[in-house]
């Protein structure tokens, strides 16, 4: 996120994720108004991650998408075992800095993860 309100409304998310987990009032809702500054600042990947983020949460009332992944010796990618709290954590730390070139490939691969679980 660009500006300092975007940032604030993320912080403040952040925050609520911290205390209540992916059950935290009012989550959906705190989601779409940060998706409407994503689209002020004009940026598609992170409007998009946003979007079907609150629709995952909304139609399963948790946050296991399989996004995070470590490699073994081989090269061979396995998801990483991480809690629904933790998880949706990571994603809105990712957001904070989605310029960032590993932030951003980050948020590509919850972007797929979310669509293929969502679709």
């Amino acid at each position: 996120m660009r500006t300092g309100l975007a940032n604030q409304k993320l912080d403040a998310i952040i925050s609520k994720v911290e205390q209540h987990g992916v059950a935290a009032p009012n989550l959906v809702d705190d989601l779409k108004d940060l998706r409407e500054s994503a689209l002020l600042e004009q940026d598609p990947l992170v409007v998009k991650v946003l979007r079907l983020t609150y629709e995952f949460l909304d139609e399963n009332n948790a946050f296991g998408v399989e996004a995070q992944y470590e490699e073994d010796e081989e090269g061979n990618e396995y998801p990483i075992e991480i809690d629904d709290k933790e998880n949706l954590l990571y994603l809105l730390n990712l957001l904070k800095n989605a310029e960032h070139k590993i932030n951003r490939e980050e948020i590509k691969d919850y972007r797929t993860s979310l669509k293929m679980e969502l679709y």
